[in-house]
């Protein structure tokens, strides 16, 4: 394949986001609509550069990439722990969860409401209030394309799905294992 690079107008920033584990979505309009376009091309430059370029088909880009360090490790583990508890929040008020996920502002109030319902969880990554969940879960989804801002508060955004899948995919092996006890 003979890569044209002047094609590839949005090339430094999208390279610069996605290796910075930046999840690019429709949100990031001009960026999202040039790897929709050019995305075969953009897959075997990335390739051949030894990242791997994924789109979900719920609308993101990201690179697919060994999520081993501890600090990342961390990260991830509060992103889980966050989207997790946030969907027991959202049943326990009596919502679609899915829908009240990603249709709700998430106030400084869910914050301190979930940290309260899981706080011996939230406590082992070293969360104590829901200023600390602000500034190590959302202030970091906003950083990595998980959120958007909406003044103070903040929405979730279509990469949120990598958690949720994960969830999910640790529900089904808990079901499986509880079967097999059977």
């Amino acid at each position: 394949m003979q890569l044209e690079l002047e094609l590839l107008t949005h090339l430094a920033e999208i390279h610069k986001k996605l290796t910075t584990g930046y999840h690019i979505s429709e949100q990031d309009f001009a960026l999202w609509q040039e790897l929709d376009a050019q995305e075969e091309a953009y897959s075997a430059l990335f390739s051949a550069l030894g990242n791997q370029l994924k789109r979900d088909s719920r609308g993101y880009f990201y690179f697919d990439v060994d999520d081993a360090t501890v600090n990342m490790g961390k990260i991830s583990r509060l992103f889980a722990l966050t989207t997790y508890a946030l969907v027991e929040y959202f049943s326990d008020q009596g919502q679609d969860p899915l829908r009240a996920l990603f249709d709700t502002e998430i106030t400084h109030e869910i914050l301190s409401s979930i940290l309260q319902q899981q706080y011996h969880l939230f406590e082992q990554l070293e969360v104590y209030s829901a200023t600390d969940l602000k500034r190590e879960v959302a202030n970091r989804m906003l950083r990595f394309g998980f959120a958007k801002a909406q003044g103070d508060n903040f929405k979730l955004l279509a990469p949120v799905y990598r958690y949720l899948d994960a969830l999910m995919a640790v529900d089904q092996l808990s079901e499986i294992e509880e079967s097999a006890d059977v």
